[in-house]
C-alpha cells in the first residue's frame, strides 16, 4: 500500500517548485497565494522537512525540497500524457443494421469483414428479425428490408431485385420439370401473399405447366431452413438466387430450371433524422459497394437476379 501525501499538497508543492514563485503557482491551480501557502504548510508537517526559504518576491527550494521535486514533476508530465491520450480516443460507434433472418446469415455475414476493413472504427451491429423493426424508435439505425420500397418516416434505396429459382443438390439429377415430380418440392411459407409472392403454383404458371402434386412436399417458415434442406438433398426450393449465391457458385446447389421468378427488391432502409450521421453514412455506401459488387458480379457468372 503506497504512503503518500495529500495529493492536492503535491500538486501546489510541483507548481510552486516549478514556477519558484507561489503567486504563479497559485494562478496556474486557479487558487490563492495564500491556498498553495497553506498546501505546502501541510506537506512540510507531513514529511517533517521543509520545502521553501521565503524571500521577498520568491522562494526557494531546500535541498529536501529538490530531492522531491524532480520524481515528482516526471510523475505529474507522465500523468498528463497518459490523460491526453486517454482524452484522444475517440470511443467506437456502434450502428445496428437490421434484416430478415435469412438476408442476415445469407447475404450480410459473408461480407461483415470488408466492412471491418473499411470502417475499423465503427462497430457493426447485426439484427437478424423476420419482424419488421420500427427505425424511429431507435431500435436500429439502418435496415434492408425486401418489400416495395415505400416506407413512411423513413428514406429507401434499392439495392437489386430478387429473383427466384428451384434449387437443389446436383445429386438428385433435376434436368427437366418432369423430374420434379420425383421429389418434394421445399415451401417457404410468406407471412403476405400477393400476385409476386414467389410460390411453387406461380413458377409452374410461369413454366407453362400444370401444377398437379401427388406426393408430398415440405414448407419452412424459414428461408434459410428451406436453403439447408435443399443443400442436404431432401428436395427442391424455389429459392432466391440472392440467398443461394454462394451454394450456386461452389456446386453445392444447382439451378438447373430455365424458368424463373422476379420478386420484389431489397432496400436500404434509413430513418430520416439519420441524414448527417456520419458512421450510418459509412454502413450505407458499404452497403451499396457490397450490392454493386454482387449484382456486377452474379451478371458476369450468368446468374439472373
Amino acid at each position: 500500500m503506497r504512503k503518500l501525501p495529500p495529493l492536492a499538497t503535491l500538486r501546489a508543492f510541483e507548481a510552486a517548485a516549478r514556477h519558484l514563485s507561489f503567486k504563479r503557482a497559485a494562478n496556474e491551480l486557479a487558487v490563492t497565494p495564500t491556498a498553495i501557502s497553506h498546501q505546502i504548510r501541510l506537506l512540510e508537517e507531513t514529511l517533517g522537512q521543509k520545502l521553501f526559504e521565503r524571500r521577498t518576491r520568491r522562494v526557494i527550494m531546500t535541498s529536501a525540497a529538490q530531492t522531491l521535486y524532480i520524481p515528482l514533476r516526471d510523475s505529474f508530465d507522465a500523468i498528463a500524457r497518459a490523460v491526453e491520450r486517454v482524452s484522444a480516443i475517440k470511443a467506437a460507434s456502434t450502428v445496428t443494421l437490421t434484416a430478415t433472418m435469412a438476408f442476415t446469415s445469407k447475404w450480410l455475414v459473408p461480407r461483415t469483414a470488408s466492412f471491418r476493413q473499411q470502417s475499423p472504427g465503427i462497430n457493426l451491429r447485426l439484427l437478424a428479425s423476420d419482424d419488421v423493426i420500427d427505425l424511429r424508435t431507435g431500435a436500429a439505425d439502418i435496415a434492408v428490408r425486401y418489400g416495395a420500397g415505400t416506407y413512411p418516416g423513413c428514406r429507401s434505396q434499392l439495392l437489386f431485385r430478387e429473383t427466384f429459382a428451384p434449387v437443389c443438390s446436383p445429386h438428385l439429377n433435376v434436368r427437366t420439370p418432369p423430374d420434379l415430380e420425383d421429389h418434394a418440392l421445399i415451401h417457404s411459407e410468406w407471412r403476405q401473399l400477393d400476385e409476386i409472392t414467389p410460390t411453387w403454383p406461380r413458377w409452374y404458371a410461369k413454366a407453362g405447366l400444370p401444377y398437379q402434386r401427388s406426393g408430398s412436399d415440405i414448407v419452412f417458415t424459414d428461408e434459410t431452413h428451406a436453403i439447408q434442406a435443399a443443400v442436404a438433398g431432401q428436395g427442391i426450393a424455389l429459392a432466391g438466387l440472392a440467398l443461394v449465391a454462394d451454394e450456386l457458385a461452389t456446386g453445392t446447389l444447382a439451378a438447373p430450371l430455365g424458368s424463373r421468378l422476379t420478386g420484389r427488391g431489397f432496400y436500404l432502409v434509413i430513418p430520416d433524422g439519420h441524414h448527417d450521421d456520419s458512421s450510418v453514412e459509412a454502413v450505407r455506401e458499404w452497403l451499396i459497394s457490397e450490392a454493386e459488387s454482387f449484382v456486377s458480379g452474379e451478371s458476369a457468372g450468368g446468374i439472373a437476379i
